[in-house]
């Protein structure tokens, strides 16, 4: 099962980068061989692009920024959740994960309409703080798991030792907890790598275009060029890629923490 679902995957893949090698001439005469002769251009000519590194910087940037702010409201929200008793504290974390059922098409219009009243439009701000936003339900409830699984004798010892609450979180709970902050940083860099409804939305102008935005340009200007529009698609791929190769370990662990007691 894993081998057909791998093949699944890897095959629209390799052929994608195999197609970046060709010419749209050898695409249509010969679409599933290899390429003959291999045609380097295509890829030499969009790396040698400016125009493609500044979406990429664009898009490592917001993705970046949007991370870290999700994961930090996330985990004072999440701490609050686990370790203080309040009134209203099971309706308010019921409120935070209806935001899972909440279709962002929905508030694109009251969205825009406030982005624009806020003179955020044009501005990377306008598409960070939404994604945080939408991003905090799954997070809070990936730490709020967590957080709950450290044992509260810890917590005792700490306060024994002079340790407040927002020092326990700081010097004891964000340590131990950094198997489940990989995960969630993970997850939001990817969603904010592929939004592409959002930075279409709130981006007007050229200058703050991200790669998801690019691929569609590109795809409109050399639509006549197929072999092209692949390589352009494979290497708009591949930060992504390579990030989620890199954080894989980090993210299953981070997914598996807490699953068993031992």
């Amino acid at each position: 099962m894993l081998i057909v679902v791998g093949a699944v995957m890897a095959v629209p893949l390799l052929y994608a980068v195999l197609s970046g090698f060709k010419s749209t001439d050898q695409l249509s005469r010969n679409p599933v061989g290899l390429p003959d002769p291999w045609v380097g251009s295509n890829y030499t000519g969009i790396l040698a692009s400016a125009d493609f590194w500044r979406l990429v910087g664009n898009s490592t940037f917001i993705a970046v920024a949007t991370a870290l702010l999700v994961v930090a409201v996330s985990a004072l929200a999440a701490f609050s959740f686990a370790r203080f008793a309040f009134r209203g504290r099971e309706l308010l974390f019921t409120l935070f994960t209806m935001g899972l059922m909440f279709p962002f098409a929905v508030a694109a219009l009251p969205l825009f309409l406030l982005l624009r009243a806020m003179g955020l439009l044009d501005n990377p701000l306008g598409v960070i703080l939404p994604q945080a936003a939408f991003g905090l339900p799954m997070t809070i409830i990936i730490l709020r798991g967590f957080f709950r699984q450290i044992p509260g004798e810890l917590e005792e010892a700490a306060t024994l030792d002079g340790c407040g609450p927002f020092g326990f979180f700081w010097r004891i709970l964000l340590p131990m907890a950094r198997p489940a902050l990989g995960t969630v940083s993970v997850l939001a860099v990817v969603t904010s790598w592929n939004n592409f409804f959002l930075p279409l939305l709130v981006f007007t102008e050229s200058t703050w275009w991200t790669i998801p935005i690019g691929v569609q340009q590109f795809q409109g200007q050399y639509s006549a060029d197929t072999a092209r529009v692949f390589a352009y698609l494979v290497l708009a791929m591949v930060p992504a890629l390579a990030f989620y190769s890199v954080a894989e370990r980090q993210l299953v662990g981070g997914l598996t923490a807490g699953a068993t007691k031992g």
